[in-house]
């Protein structure tokens, strides 16, 4: 373990809960340019012992984060694009250089050069808040120790959850998803099923179809982009996500957004004529998947169906609404205050109406026929349609609105 957090033994403060003012997960390409930031804007990086200051996790033994994982056979020409850090622009390199070599050692120069204080192998498992008060710090617990800070910058990514959609049927043979991908080399000879519309799907392709068969289906027509890009479009792409993002809509994949471009790795599954896609299958077979009645036997699925993002650790924090939508992605228009930008408050939990019931106060031994009917009877909230307004009860003595006195007998 590494970082000047960590004591001898191997665990970072043990004891009472070290306290930091800004807490970064994660130190990818987000968290480093998170902490460079924070740097930049006067946060002292963090040392043991003393309060205050930002500090970065990070779950892995070593710098480069994802890209420390991805497949030997992915080289720098065949990358589908990569940013430079803030302050450090990548450095000339092999285009044939290993992705998996370059990149991390690209990120352990600019740790060094910053002298960002990431400490590591640390795992997150749950971020809590200190109490009830709005102004509440947050408890970070890992797997050693817990920290206390004002403010958390979640940048985990997504590479820790593949995502491996549901189809019916089984199938028996090998089947792995990207995230497990490690070369072309176990398909020689094979006939494999690539399941996916991206990136990842075009790199497997160009690798596999150049030493044995492949079978490309997409759930959607794939998007393509003509032209080179430019930083004018990366900037009209990330003006696209944002807006989905402050809707409160959930992000698309990044190649609905950014098209396939004429990368390397898409020219060369053109020339091996790799690029004929299918529709998606509807079933899964043991020998291989079908269409209808149509059944294709294959030797090896790899399902390149992306990512989910890894954010499992912030669920005690409750920042989710009921219909699944974040708190904090909510547009301006659509909040019930005027909190301060990015405050995020747990969601209070209701209870749940018992089927049948209308909402609203009843009448002691009285169930109400219809939701309007339990406003009339004890005010109260009625039902859907006029849930947000309240209903004033009726007063004694006056006539109720609609209704008909009764003739009286003599």
């Amino acid at each position: 373990m590494t970082g000047s957090g960590v004591t001898d033994s191997g665990a970072v403060n043990p004891g009472a809960p070290q306290r930091v003012d800004v807490l970064v997960v994660g130190a990818g390409q987000a968290g480093l340019s998170a902490a460079y930031h924070l740097r930049r804007r006067g946060f002292a990086p963090y040392r043991a012992g003393a309060d205050g200051g930002f500090v970065v996790l990070d779950a892995n033994a070593g710098p480069g984060g994802a890209w420390a994982h991805r497949s030997p056979s992915l080289r720098m020409a065949t990358v589908h694009g990569f940013h430079d850090l803030p302050d450090a622009e990548l450095p000339s390199v092999d285009p044939e250089a290993p992705a998996r070599e370059v990149v991390p050692g690209y990120f352990t120069a600019y740790e060094a050069r910053h002298a960002l204080p990431v400490v590591r192998p640390v795992a997150v498992r749950a971020v809590r808040a200190e109490s009830e008060r709005p102004d509440s710090r947050l408890l970070v617990e890992t797997d050693h120790g817990i920290w206390s800070t004002r403010a958390l910058i979640n940048a985990t990514g997504t590479w820790t959850r593949p995502f491996l959609p549901h189809y019916p049927g089984h199938y028996a043979g090998r089947q792995l998803h990207y995230a497990d991908y490690h070369g072309p080399e176990e398909f020689a000879g094979r006939r494999v099923l690539v399941v996916g519309g991206g990136a990842s799907a075009i790199q497997v392709l160009s690798e596999v179809a150049a030493v044995g068969e492949t079978v490309w289906v997409t759930r959607s027509e794939p998007v393509y982009h003509e032209g080179p890009f430019t930083p004018e479009y990366g900037r009209a792409v990330v003006a696209k996500v944002e807006e989905r993002v402050r809707q409160g809509l959930p992000v698309r994949s990044v190649v609905s957004v950014t098209g396939l471009g004429p990368s390397v790795a898409y020219r060369r599954a053109e020339e091996l004529g790799a690029l004929h896609r299918r529709p998606m299958f509807d079933r899964l077979t043991e020998r291989g998947a079908a269409w209808g009645d149509q059944e294709l036997a294959v030797d090896a699925i790899v399902w390149a169906t992306g990512f989910r993002p890894e954010v499992g650790h912030l669920a005690p924090l409750g920042l989710r609404f009921p219909r699944r939508r974040h708190r904090a992605d909510r547009h301006p228009r659509h909040r019930r205050s005027a909190r301060p930008p990015g405050r995020l408050r747990p969601v209070r939990q209701h209870r749940r109406r018992q089927p049948g019931r209308a909402r609203g106060r009843q009448r002691p031994g009285r169930a109400a026929r219809r939701p309007g009917e339990a406003a009339r009877a004890g005010g109260g909230l009625t039902g859907c349609g006029a849930g947000r307004r309240r209903v004033r009860p009726p007063t004694g003595g006056r006539r109720r609105r609609g209704r008909r006195p009764r003739p009286q007998r003599s």
